[in-house]
């Protein structure tokens, strides 16, 4: 009897229990609560900070920043591109931590690291806003807040003495305040060779990881540290002012080169040159030009009936690629009427020149620059020069002593050597960027004029408005610093047409600029409010390079 109740009271234990569960399902399912209120609806203007809080717990930045732009269009571009930019992404990724992990697989005993699976997932970043810098430099400034909550799959491969292991990363979440600048613009599409990104804040990272398939961070404490260790290593590398360059252009692609130095050039004299007149002579002049500049050439005087003619003359270019560019000489049979017959021409490689080192070229005369051609075998005489390049002196080197002195010393010797760069001569580099608010009084089609020792300049003109852009350069090469000097740049109106009656030509303001402190420092870019002017401003550029 004793066996059979304990047998009848397993099974009926073993019956009741699912049973009473699935009775207890059922009841739950199809009884009605009879202590159910109705919600309380009310609008949002109603509700306390607290409240509101919890219905959005993440302010964007366009809504507590008046200066913030909403950029939800952005946004769903990025949804859109979000599979190529993850692969694009990913192969920046595998190529710049290539380096770090041979670095690391070098220190540890550690035989190699590498990627098994590496993807950003199917959830993109979100731009929470953006705020766009203007700046007097040709760069384009922004900055917008971005928060991540991501499902990448990241996982690791660490080989100890040919013993895999893995290491996951999951469950990624990044909120961070980015500054992107785009430096610098240039003429070639995507018009900009670099993206500089930089942290304001330091970033919070949340993230998973599994270690051999357990999750190293439910241990106690290891959490917190792993965070707070990488919220610093990551603000020591990419906190501003530190940044992270990415280059999309190189330099011989994107950039327009800037000037490196200044090409001396003495036209001395030519003998025997081709007769080209009825009695036996030619009126020859030279035509000297360097490639890559947009500037017109550069001419000697005419030499009257004369077949070995002495000119002795000096002429300055700015050299921007002395591997790549070539000076072009022509030598012109001048004539009253008509066009003017050529006698012959010849080009000289700067990179042929040592540089401060003035070399004397004899130059055979030929028709053209085809070596295959036949006409250039009939003599045409010669030209005789002389080049000299000057390179310009670097920033670091205009006041720079000796470095193994006393202080008293090397104080002395920067002194004597900024003294002697001032005494020297060099590139006078002006950009005229643009100007703003200026208003003419019958019309507004601005350029602006500058004018240095009597020499006059033009900007483009700009059609009705009184915001203008031109970003033109001008260059003046001068034999000494202009340490008392002033440059004049005046912002003037044309009226477009005919121009029929009087008033034609208006003026809109003008600056007068100290070129002392640009000697000094090298280089001013800043805004300078136009005399004569309600408003106007204008934007200048100015550079001094000491040959």
């Amino acid at each position: 009897m004793g066996l059979q109740s304990s047998l009848l009271g397993i099974i009926g234990f073993g019956i009741g229990i699912p049973i009473g569960l699935l009775l207890g399902f059922f009841i739950f399912l199809y009884s009605e609560p009879q202590d159910v209120k109705e919600p309380v609806i009310k609008a949002i203007q109603e509700l306390d900070t607290c409240r509101l809080f919890e219905f959005f717990p993440e302010i964007p930045m366009w809504v507590k920043h008046p200066d913030y732009d909403r950029i939800d269009w952005l946004n769903k571009y990025v949804c859109f591109m979000w599979p190529y930019l993850d692969r694009a992404i990913s192969g920046m990724i595998r190529s710049m931590t290539a380096p770090i992990f041979e670095e690391y697989s070098s220190k540890f005993l550690i035989k190699s690291i590498d990627f098994k699976s590496l993807t950003l997932g199917t959830l993109p970043p979100i731009m929470h806003g953006i705020k766009v810098h203007e700046s007097n430099e040709e760069e384009l400034v922004f900055e917008t807040a971005v928060r991540w909550a991501g499902n990448p799959n990241i996982t690791l491969v660490l080989n100890f003495f040919s013993v895999p292991v893995t290491v996951q990363l999951l469950d990624v979440q990044v909120s961070a305040v980015l500054r992107i600048t785009f430096k610098p613009l240039v003429p070639t599409f995507p018009c900009f060779s670099n993206i500089l990104v930089s942290l304001l804040e330091k970033p919070h990272v949340d993230f998973g990881m599994k270690l051999l398939g357990a999750d190293v961070m439910a241990i106690p404490g290891l959490y917190q540290f792993v965070q707070e260790l990488i919220r610093k290593q990551i603000a020591s590398l990419y906190l501003w002012p530190q940044t992270l360059s990415i280059q999309i252009l190189d330099d011989s692609a994107g950039a327009v080169n800037k000037p490196v130095g200044i090409l001396h050039v003495k036209v001395v004299r030519a003998l025997n040159l081709l007769k080209m007149d009825l009695f036996g002579s030619s009126d020859p002049y030279v035509k000297v030009s360097l490639s890559g500049e947009r500037f017109p050439g550069k001419k000697t005087s005419i030499k009257m009936k004369s077949l070995n003619p002495q000119w002795n003359e000096d002429f300055k270019f700015t050299v921007r690629d002395p591997d790549s560019q070539i000076l072009r000489l022509q030598v012109y049979d001048w004539e009253k009427f008509g066009t003017h017959d050529k006698l012959g021409m010849q080009v000289v490689p700067l990179k042929t020149l040592t540089p401060h080192e003035t070399k004397a070229f004899t130059l055979v005369l030929a028709k053209n620059e085809n070596p295959n051609d036949p006409e250039n075998k009939k003599p045409r005489g010669k030209l005789m020069i002389e080049l000299t390049f000057k390179p310009f002196r670097e920033e670091g080197e205009r006041f720079s002593g000796l470095l193994d002195c006393s202080d008293h010393t090397q104080s002395e010797s920067r002194n004597v050597s900024r003294d002697l760069s001032l005494n020297k001569g060099g590139l006078l580099v002006v950009t005229v960027q643009g100007a703003e608010k200026v208003e003419g009084k019958r019309h507004n089609n601005p350029y602006a004029v500058i004018m240095f020792r009597g020499d006059l300049k033009q900007t483009k003109i700009n059609k009705k408005t009184r915001d203008p852009i031109w970003n033109e350069e001008f260059q003046f090469v001068l034999e000494e610093a202009p340490l008392k000097e002033k440059i004049n740049i005046e912002v003037m109106s044309k009226r477009r047409g005919f121009g029929f009656g009087f008033r034609r030509k208006e003026t809109l303001g003008h600056v007068d600029i100290n070129l002392e402190d640009v000697v000094h420092n090298g280089r001013i870019n800043q805004k300078y409010h136009l005399i004569n002017s309600r408003n106007g401003l204008i934007s200048v550029d100015i550079r001094w390079r000491v040959i």
